[in-house]
């Protein structure tokens, strides 16, 4: 939990308790969650809460959100070390077809793209659709 309150306040997030619970099972998750993967995890909390949440942390650039294509946001922590970089981890995301995990790959970078004059991008998401490693087998 310790780690978790570290985190929180790098990020200029107060930390209460909902926040750091919240943190720490995101962390612990291989796969980017979506509300409603949260919302059951803590049933017994508020869905309004559990929804500002995670807002909050998008907001302040500790997670970002992940368009997949099934029209349901889900959201992974970022990668970089500083609030003053956030959203600005441009990478690869994998949704699995067969399990409808949603994955980070890090590794793989999103290039540089030169758009013309006059455009102006407001958000890049490259996402590969596919069979997972787990459901390939």
């Amino acid at each position: 939990m310790k780690n978790s309150e570290e985190q929180l306040l790098k990020y200029n997030i107060r930390p209460t308790a909902m926040r750091l619970l919240i943190h720490q099972y995101i962390s612990s998750q291989k796969y980017a969650v979506s509300l409603a993967v949260v919302e059951e995890h803590f049933e017994k909390s508020d869905r309004t809460t559990l929804y500002r949440t995670l807002k909050t942390f998008e907001e302040k650039g500790l997670v970002h959100q992940i368009d997949d294509g099934t029209g349901i946001p889900k959201y992974a922590l970022c990668q970089h070390d500083h609030q003053s970089e956030k959203h600005s981890d441009l990478h690869l995301h994998f949704h699995c077809s067969k399990c409808g995990e949603t994955v980070c790959l890090t590794e793989h970078q999103i290039p540089q793209i030169n758009l013309p004059n006059g455009f102006i991008p407001e958000d890049i998401n490259m996402l590969v659709k596919g069979t997972c490693d787990k459901c390939n087998q």
